[in-house]
């Protein structure tokens, strides 16, 4: 119960009252002269900026709205985040402390972008922004098929744009768009084609491989209708969209080893400046890691599959569908992917097929729509020599162009020999004579195998035969271990 003995006296509260106001005068004084002695030492101008940049912190804890601006969004890549980390390369100003400097060994100026932690003041149209990096970093634990473990270190990357709140509909409206605009533009001018691997650990590096339309030895002919179908194929996102077709475009490269389609397939790249996507399937085990690496591709890029019979037992569509090499992977997934639902998820695609032999692949693969331009990368005709001894040689006629080319009509040679032949000297007259020899020995080879047998093949070319497509068949499956053993030890 409250009692009145236990109030303060009124003595005790007068004397508590005198102690506070004088220590609120001497506060006071206190105040009134240090403000004095700035007013004497500090500019008038200084002290306002600096009560500005105060009032600015504090409310900043009210005013200030901040988006945040992931790297991917959810399976897709965020076009936003990449137009932005492109566009603050054009704002380091002095005041960035720290810095990323990269340099390949094959580009001639430097890469400097910032680093985590690092903040970034920047205008425009009057409103103060402030751009900051953030990365963190997660362990990642998965099994395969055959239940395997293994770790891998995942990067998470954001960027932070902090602006007021009132500008918030100009920022989103007029702001954003025109970091897009500004690195669409920029990334045309300093456009570096990428070659990314697909399977295992997502990995890039520059393209550069200098094969273009000019020097590759290929019949002239197909090369310009290629060249009009890409051309059109770019030019046509209205009408994919008015017929309801995703802008995708299928190009099936067949024929013998060392005919170019790699090289083909590099020559594309440079021309459209597309970057290239190297899907390894032997790596990929079942039909959603197939569509997880489909959506992370980027647009205007070149999805290939090289030796495609190799890679996988495409043949056995009756079989369950399963693959040989004990995944999960379906034929099935794989059409889905090629022109089904999931092939509508990004525009201006072109997806590449080599193998060469075409008759090994499921027809299911290879119909319009799918595989829309077939392309016979064929033995090398005289036009492709021309271009080749102007590529080697500098030349573009000598006396013994017309025995090679009618020699190159008389036996089935690759661009890849002739290539091989030439490049031995640089002595022009020794390099077309040793290519004349080579010719020669090898319609010799070719006569002496085919001489007495007709078109017939005995019983024991036909035993000959079977142990060459065993062979084939060993060769093939080595060379898909040894791709996929290769990437490994390099990263990807």
């Amino acid at each position: 119960m409250f009692s009145l003995s236990s109030m303060p006296s009124t003595t005790s509260v007068l004397s508590t009252y005198t102690t506070f106001a004088a220590s609120a005068m001497l506060v006071r004084t206190v105040l009134n002269e240090a403000q004095n002695l700035t007013n004497q030492l500090i500019p008038q101008q200084l002290k306002e900026k600096i009560l500005s940049k105060l009032g600015g912190v504090m409310g900043n804890l009210s005013s200030q709205m901040t988006l945040l601006i992931d790297e991917n969004n959810g399976l897709l890549i965020n076009e936003i985040f990449e137009a932005s980390e492109l566009y603050l390369r054009t704002k380091i100003s002095p005041s960035v402390q720290r810095l990323k400097v990269s340099k390949t060994q094959q580009e001639e100026n430097l890469s400097v972008t910032i680093n985590r932690g690092e903040k970034i003041i920047d205008a425009y149209e009057g409103i103060q922004l402030t751009w900051e990096l953030i990365c963190t970093e997660s362990q990642k634990t998965t099994f395969d098929y055959e239940g395997q473990y293994s770790s891998e270190k995942l990067e998470h990357r954001s960027i932070e744009l902090s602006f007021h709140k009132k500008y918030k509909e100009k920022v989103l409206n007029s702001f954003l768009p025109y970091v897009l605009e500004r690195s669409k533009a920029m990334k045309e001018q300093i456009k570096v084609v990428k070659l990314h691997a697909l399977g295992g650990m997502h990995e890039s590096v520059n393209l550069d491989h200098p094969s273009n339309f000019d020097t590759l030895a290929m019949d002239p002919t197909l090369k310009k209708a290629l060249m009009d179908d890409l051309d059109r194929f770019v030019k046509r996102r209205k009408l994919y969209g008015r017929v309801g077709k995703a802008w995708k475009r299928g190009y099936l490269l067949y024929g013998p080893p060392g005919t170019g389609k790699s090289s083909l397939i590099a020559a594309m790249a440079n021309y459209l400046k597309f970057d290239i996507y190297d899907l390894e399937l032997a790596s990929i085990h079942r039909n959603s890691d197939l569509r997880r690496l489909l959506v992370s591709t980027a647009n205007r890029s070149i999805l290939v599959i090289e030796d495609i019979d190799c890679s996988i037992e495409l043949q056995n569509r009756e079989a369950g569908e399963y693959f040989a090499n004990g995944s999960q992977l379906t034929l099935s997934g794989l059409l889905n992917f090629i022109d089904g639902l999931w092939s509508s998820c990004g525009n201006e695609r072109i997806i590449v097929f080599t193998t060469n032999h075409k008759d090994r692949l499921d027809p299911a693969l290879l119909r319009p729509g799918r595989m829309d331009m077939h392309i016979h990368m064929s033995y090398c005709t005289p036009c492709g020599f021309r271009i080749l001894a102007s590529n080697y040689l500098g030349l573009n006629d000598h006396y013994m162009f017309t025995e090679i080319e009618k020699l190159i009509t008389e036996v089935e040679v690759t661009p890849a020999e002739i290539a091989e032949e030439l490049m031995k000297t640089a002595e022009t007259d020794i390099a077309l004579r040793g290519l004349n020899e080579f010719l020669k020995r090898k319609m010799i080879e070719c006569g002496h195998t085919n001489a007495g047998g007709g078109n017939e093949l005995d019983e024991e070319g036909k035993e000959t035969e079977k142990i060459k497509e065993e062979g084939e068949k060993k060769v093939r499956n080595n060379k898909r271990k040894t791709r996929w053993g290769k990437r490994k030890r390099l990263g990807f």
